[in-house]
């Protein structure tokens, strides 16, 4: 089963992963199984179709992984964050492997995480 990344946004959002549950040859159309549901794409649209090596850990929540793998480097200081080490660390069964400097997870695992939020939640729930 072929794992796939949405490119586009035809029937699903840009970025949500599915497996190729079916190709159909009578109808033309290539039937992808997402979680939630299936979703027929005709031939001539596949070109929404990515095949899917790799996923951010934003994406990968409540999800597991045989093998991560995840690069820590201080080019992408801002996104040196513990909770972000610590999501893509417990999304791997069997393997991780952190590749990288180790100045950029002692960056992330010593950080100040407090970041103001700029939501409204509070304003939102007082209505």
């Amino acid at each position: 089963m072929k794992r796939l990344m949405i490119a586009g946004c035809l029937w699903r959002c840009d970025g949500d992963i599915g497996f190729v549950a079916e190709i159909d040859r009578e109808e033309d159309e290539l039937v992808v199984e997402f979680e939630g549901g299936k979703v027929r794409y005709p031939f001539g649209e596949l070109d929404e179709l990515v095949l899917c090596y790799a996923t951010t850990i934003h994406k990968s929540q409540g999800s597991e992984y045989p093998v991560v793998i995840i690069p820590v480097s201080t080019q992408h200081y801002m996104m040196l964050k513990r909770n972000l080490i610590y999501t893509g660390i417990t999304r791997g069964k069997r393997l991780v492997v952190l590749v990288g400097q180790k100045t950029a997870l002692a960056m992330a695992v010593k950080g100040k995480q407090v970041t103001r939020r700029w939501s409204k939640l509070k304003d939102r729930l007082m209505c």
